[in-house]
């Protein structure tokens, strides 16, 4: 997409959010190389950080390919936030209702414009203790077998040691450095035209998943976790304890 395809909002949101980030995180991003310069695609990214959407976004936005992110539909309903969602074409998700699916058909519906839409596949910030990426949704995978498009996988860090997971202090000091490593396409053709039923999700987002893992493995200089966090497996097993605990 060029830049003059990019639009009124995304330029508005731009003048307003580029000069804080800047002034707040030093950058550190790689892999410019892999986004295409045409044609639908998606990005898998990480999540560690409420801080983080913007500072991705502000690496997407410099490489002239604007990011469609899936958001919580209520940002979309909040005064002057819910217009620029609205004006920057991100995709509203209803969580938990007859609605819920919208957001997929409209995910699909921009990649076959020719759009980026940009996937937190966790669905919500990291919930692992070591901040690794967690086991993920399928809706990237859906999205990805079902218009057969690119499939970035994005590694980010930084942001976080900025702002942490659920944290309600900042951390300004010493100035951060905000980390974006994008590897090639993850191939996914082993998963085409096969029948898109959930073990076949599952398998196409764990190689995603673990394409993540590996370029967050080279940003921060540490080994890949063996087992990828799975927060609902781990708050069942503390539910199981607390009750055993309870018994005794």
């Amino acid at each position: 997409m060029s830049r003059r395809r990019i639009g009124f909002w995304y330029r508005l949101a731009a003048v307003i959010a580029k000069p804080p980030l800047i002034l707040l995180l030093k950058r550190d991003w790689r892999g410019t190389e892999h986004i295409p310069a045409d044609g639908g695609f998606i990005t898998a990214v990480n999540h560690n950080s409420h801080l983080d959407p913007f500072a991705y976004a502000h690496f997407q936005y410099n490489t002239g390919r604007v990011p469609r992110f899936l958001a919580k539909d209520g940002l979309f309903t909040k005064g002057f936030i819910g217009a620029v969602m609205r004006g920057t074409g991100q995709i509203p998700v209803y969580r938990e209702t007859s609605d819920a699916l919208s957001a997929f058909r409209a995910a699909i519906d921009a990649v076959e414009r020719g759009e980026c839409v940009a996937f937190y596949p966790e669905g919500t910030l990291t919930r692992d203790p070591d901040m690794w990426p967690m086991t993920a949704k399928t809706g990237v995978a859906r999205v990805a077998l079902q218009t057969k498009c690119p499939v970035l996988p994005v590694a980010q860090w930084g942001a976080n040691l900025v702002l942490a997971p659920y944290a309600t202090k900042a951390h300004l000091f010493p100035r951060k450095t905000h980390h974006v490593l994008v590897g090639p396409p993850v191939d996914l053709s082993r998963f085409y035209d096969r029948e898109i039923a959930p073990e076949l999700l599952r398998e196409a987002t764990e190689v995603i998943m673990a394409a993540i893992t590996e370029l967050l493995s080279e940003v921060r200089g540490e080994p890949v976790p063996t087992v990828s966090y799975d927060y609902r497996k781990a708050r069942e097993e503390q539910r199981r304890k607390a009750a055993e605990e309870g018994s005794k």
